[in-house]
């Protein structure tokens, strides 16, 4: 598989961070995405009503296909961040640095979560 600099640049910090077992964990990778996006939103002023009214309309479609719904992803954070006045890439490049910074803190705060639960703590 191919991957962009800044994909092969985070694949180096999940390697100086975490285990194979949790940097390869699909369902602990997705809860993690699922968790960041609605921070996201949250900060752009998403409520809570929304945001549950948006799981009950997805989990009430057939599912999609990982591959078409990242593209999708990537197209409307693009807008998004079009939208809101952020450089994209640039926010990316200053979160990873900063998870550099704060790999001991991270590690902790893994290891200290429940092991299979989606929730971060």
């Amino acid at each position: 598989m191919g991957v962009t600099s800044y994909q092969q640049r985070v694949e180096e910090w999940l390697e100086a961070c975490f285990p194979p077992s949790v940097r390869s964990d699909r369902a602990e990778r997705t809860h993690r995405f699922l968790e960041e996006a609605l921070e996201l939103a949250q900060a752009n002023g998403c409520n809570r009503e929304d945001a549950i009214a948006l799981v009950e309309y997805v989990f009430g479609r057939p599912k999609g296909d990982p591959k078409q719904e990242v593209g999708g992803v990537m197209v409307t954070l693009a807008s998004l961040c079009s939208a809101s006045e952020i450089h994209m890439v640039e926010a990316g490049d200053v979160e990873l640095a900063r998870n550099w910074d704060r790999i001991d803190a991270i590690r902790a705060k893994q290891q200290s979560k429940p092991h299979g639960s989606p929730l971060p703590q």
